[in-house]
């Protein structure tokens, strides 16, 4: 069978930027085999694969691939997939709202000055929850930095999650553009805790938001451009260590990488726990379909 699919750039408003990912629109008739097999062929941070929802309140299903394996919850794939589908005519009510395994993300439809979708703000599926710490010479390790590089002022370096786990890290400033990834590490330092996977943000606060790196080479991404959901569980983290209700920042990602990104956080405390959403615009770039 033919599938189709469509790239788009996230979290950027300029092609070339931001997190590609590549969205198979109608992928009704594929096992999951073939979508990993699919996923790994376009060898992008996540390709996503939308198929009917369980329940016809929601817009669609959507199965998020890395890879290597398949994930509960993505951001960048949660915005460009609903910005896909809203092109396309399939999400009414300006929210979609999208099947994944770590629940339901809701996507509010952002728009330009003539009307057109441009990007979207997610509900990420999941309250906070924190898991156990890293010790920072670890964190270091992994990262190629000096120990002292690792901040514990705040917080620990530890897991995080919102719908998929993160390891977060605040480092020093003038570390971050030296952070280069140990595979060695990252395999030594990984915990039964971790579910096998082992992603790691390492962020910098400054004036009016943060900048962070992502790295998760274990599962093939050596370092992502823009990391929604990371972005979530950073949000959700920052606003627990505050006495505050509510929180909200920028976050400028993928500069290294020559893809700038910029990610909206925002977080709040609810009767369920702290829930966090994220913004980002999204570019269009190819179509195609499977021969």
């Amino acid at each position: 069978m033919t599938h189709r699919f469509e790239t788009v750039d996230v979290f950027t408003d300029r092609r070339f930027g931001g997190n590609p990912l590549a969205v198979f629109t109608d992928a009704e008739g594929l096992t999951g085999e073939e979508m990993q097999a699919l996923a790994a062929e376009m060898n992008l941070s996540e390709t996503t694969f939308v198929l009917p929802p369980a329940d016809p309140a929601n817009t669609a299903r959507v199965r998020i691939f890395h890879r290597t394996a398949e994930m509960p919850f993505a951001g960048h794939p949660s915005i460009g997939t609903a910005y896909v589908l809203a092109r396309a005519g399939y999400v009414g009510g300006g929210e979609a709202r999208l099947e994944v395994p770590a629940g339901l993300v809701r996507v509010k439809i952002a728009t330009d000055a003539d009307g057109r979708p441009s990007g979207g703000t997610l509900t990420a599926p999941q309250p906070l929850q924190l898991g156990p710490a890293v010790d920072r010479a670890s964190i270091a390790a992994c990262l190629g930095i000096g120990a002292d590089a690792v901040r514990i002022d705040a917080h620990a370096p530890l897991a995080a999650s919102m719908g998929v786990q993160f390891v977060l890290a605040e480092i020093a400033g003038d570390a971050l553009p030296h952070c280069v990834p140990d595979i060695a590490a990252f395999r030594a330092t990984i915990a039964p805790e971790m579910d096998g996977r082992f992603s790691l943000l390492a962020y910098v606060r400054e004036e009016g938001g943060v900048r962070a790196r992502m790295f998760a080479p274990l599962a093939g991404t050596y370092e992502d451009p823009a990391t929604g959901s990371a972005a979530a569980a950073l949000g959700g983290l920052l606003l627990s260590l505050d006495d505050v209700d509510t929180l909200a920042f920028t976050i400028r990602q993928g500069v290294e990488m020559g893809r700038p990104s910029l990610l909206g956080v925002a977080a709040e405390r609810t009767p369920e726990g702290i829930v966090a959403h994220v913004t980002g615009s999204c570019v269009p770039m190819f179509r195609g379909e499977t021969v």
